[in-house]
């Protein structure tokens, strides 16, 4: 994985040489005084696949698309929310000027989008869509670009949000939007066996995608070791931590927060990477949170902490 940092940027100081050194240091010693001799983990915390060897570094702000087929919105009540939603299409698809409320909107709300309207026939959208309810009506949306892990190394005290074994597109969106409402420079997720950007997590980000950087790590660990090698301080959000999100202090320089899946928490070498667990104290009765719904907690106490 790329150790250097985009062009631009400007050198990152040393740690030692940082007024928040000392703080991660402590924290550090605080995680090894609580292990004894097996790593935390997690509820459910499982092994991640070993290491995949280290890739070339893109050039500075390079990005790279999905590499998948474009996605296709097919039916007239999906289509005509993810037009209301912001979902950026490419083409619009639909059989006929029908009479029906919902396509008469798509076919507005794209036109004002400059998404491309083609007229096509039934069996076309049938080939198209292999098969599938289309309901004479289909977006294509376009392919997102994700954007280059370091590209989230911006200003002195960066706040990134990596994610480790989310699947749920719709948690995905909840974590971007949570990042884009306290500040943090982007979303870091796995390349394999997690969710991406589609039109749901578009959705479900409430149109934060568009100000919300995502890039994609082929191995999140080996990144998580590569952001510690540029200076920050890497916590795994989990249930079984030692510590508070609240009481982090040494959130307030380059930080990044590690959000596990709800049930299965992080893995194991994700886990270990880290340089603490942390935890959201619930009195109440529930047992663990939605993905979404931990990380925007932890985001708010992370901003908190950041603003002092």
């Amino acid at each position: 994985m790329a150790k250097g940092k985009s062009k631009g940027k400007g050198p990152t100081p040393k740690a030692e040489d940082r007024h928040w050194h000392a703080k991660r240091q402590k924290a550090r010693a605080v995680k090894s005084s609580r292990r004894t001799g097996t790593p935390t983990l997690g509820p459910g915390g499982r092994d991640q696949p070993a290491e995949a060897p280290e890739r070339a570094r893109r050039p500075a702000g390079a990005r790279r698309a999905n590499g998948e087929v474009p996605e296709l919105v097919t039916g007239r009540n999906p289509v005509v929310e993810a037009l209301r939603a912001g979902v950026p299409g490419s083409t619009l698809f639909y059989a006929s000027a029908s009479s029906d409320e919902r396509v008469r909107e798509s076919i507005q709300l794209a036109a004002d989008r400059g998404v491309a309207l083609l007229e096509t026939g039934k069996n076309e959208l049938d080939r198209m869509t292999d098969g599938a309810v289309h309901q004479g009506i289909a977006l294509q949306v376009k392919p997102y670009r994700y954007a280059h892990p370091d590209d989230l190394l911006t200003g002195s005290a960066p706040l990134i949000v990596a994610v480790d074994g989310i699947t749920d597109t719709r948690n995905l969106g909840a974590i971007v939007r949570s990042a884009a409402a306290f500040g943090a420079a982007g979303v870091v997720v796995p390349e394999r066996r997690a969710a991406g950007v589609t039109a749901g997590t578009w959705k479900s980000s409430a149109g934060t995608l568009a100000s919300v950087p995502v890039a994609q790590a082929t191995n999140l660990t080996r990144q998580l070791k590569a952001y510690q090698k540029a200076g920050c301080f890497v916590a795994g959000l989990d249930a079984g931590g030692g510590v508070a999100v609240a009481d982090l202090e040494v959130a307030s320089g380059p930080f990044v927060l590690v959000v596990g899946s709800e049930g299965k928490g992080l893995g194991r070498l994700v886990g270990e990477t880290c340089d603490l667990l942390v935890t959201i104290p619930m009195p109440g009765r529930a047992e663990s949170l939605n993905a979404g719904v931990a990380a925007g907690i932890a985001l708010y106490e992370v901003s908190r902490l950041r603003s002092r």
